[in-house]
């Protein structure tokens, strides 16, 4: 079969051609290329003819998927699978495996990363001693003892959960189902407006779907404690950033943010840009090394799987 990685994975040469090596003794063809590219024509141009395809977190458009006649199997480096034209892959029986769990960790450690930054103040109290100033009024919060609202209980909020535990946290939790790791951790399931008005931090960990954009909006937010913390390491859109920014202005909660409508740099006018009681990071969640190279050893690990008629992690 002729297999393409249509975008580089981050990680050394040596590594894709040791996954690659794999393939290439098994007869089949592979070509990866080592940049990216939103370009419909020449997505279309790279695919030609392939029978895999192994991206990361650039769209896929339906015109691609469209137009490759041999496709079969869309192995995706990453968690989500939204930047995929996943109606186009079921009208031409396309299977779609992605790589979930290769950054669970990593993001999980960033959330409880951004909540103690906003907690203790720590990116402010960085700028007042390279300001030559004093602590001022810079004095933080404690984690131990708060209540923690996991929106999102799957593998990357369970994760969290845990951490948080460690903590010597409450947590509490939304899903519209009940996991079972959650259930093991001790995690309170209550509805959605229960865990925004008990919760003392707010970590989202949900997919983005038609369900869950806009999840988190002006209603939710002002159910939210006075000084409460917002944690968002999940998907953009699960959140209205224009109710965040009234809510950052006008003191009343603070938050931590890690993911957008499009991935920084923002553009001028963004609501978030210039606010007070933010932290922000630009997307960088899922990015450590260990975890990078996590993900290109599974994005091929379901290449692999596929190919021996037995397919893991798949979504469609």
């Amino acid at each position: 079969m002729k297999i393409v990685l249509m975008e580089p994975l981050g990680v050394a040469p040596e590594i894709i051609e040791r996954l690659a090596n794999k393939l290439r003794d098994d007869d089949h063809t592979f070509t990866a290329y080592d940049s990216f590219t939103t370009d419909t024509d020449e997505l279309i141009r790279r695919a030609d003819d392939a029978d895999i395809l192994i991206i990361a977190n650039h769209p896929l458009p339906g015109q691609v998927i469209q137009a490759d006649k041999n496709l079969k199997f869309i192995s995706v480096a990453f968690v989500g699978i939204d930047h995929v034209d996943t109606d186009a892959c079921k009208e031409k029986n396309v299977g779609i495996s992605n790589t979930g769990g290769y950054c669970d960790d990593a993001v999980a450690e960033l959330a409880v990363g951004l909540t103690l930054d906003c907690l203790r103040n720590i990116t402010e109290c960085n700028a007042a001693v390279q300001a030559g100033l004093g602590k001022g009024t810079l004095a933080g919060n404690e984690l131990a003892g708060r209540t923690v609202g996991i929106i999102g209980t799957g593998a990357i909020g369970c994760r969290t959960a845990e951490i948080f535990k460690a903590f010597r946290c409450r947590v509490i939790g939304y899903n519209r189902s009940v996991r079972p790791r959650a259930k093991e951790l001790g995690i309170e399931l209550m509805p959605l407006d229960e865990v925004m008005k008990q919760a003392d931090i707010i970590s989202i960990h949900t997919p983005l779907t038609p369900d869950t954009r806009g999840l988190i909006g002006e209603k939710e937010i002002g159910l939210m404690k006075q000084g409460a913390i917002l944690i968002n390491t999940a998907r953009g859109p699960v959140v209205d950033d224009q109710a965040l920014a009234e809510a950052l202005k006008a003191g009343k909660i603070k938050a931590g943010i890690d993911v957008y409508e499009k991935d920084p740099p923002l553009p001028t006018g963004h609501p978030l840009l210039g606010v007070s009681n933010l932290v922000c990071t630009p997307h960088v969640g899922f990015d450590t090394r260990e975890s990078i190279d996590r993900r290109a050893e599974m994005a091929f690990e379901n290449v692999y799987a596929y190919l021996a008629g037995k397919p893991i992690r798949t979504m469609l």
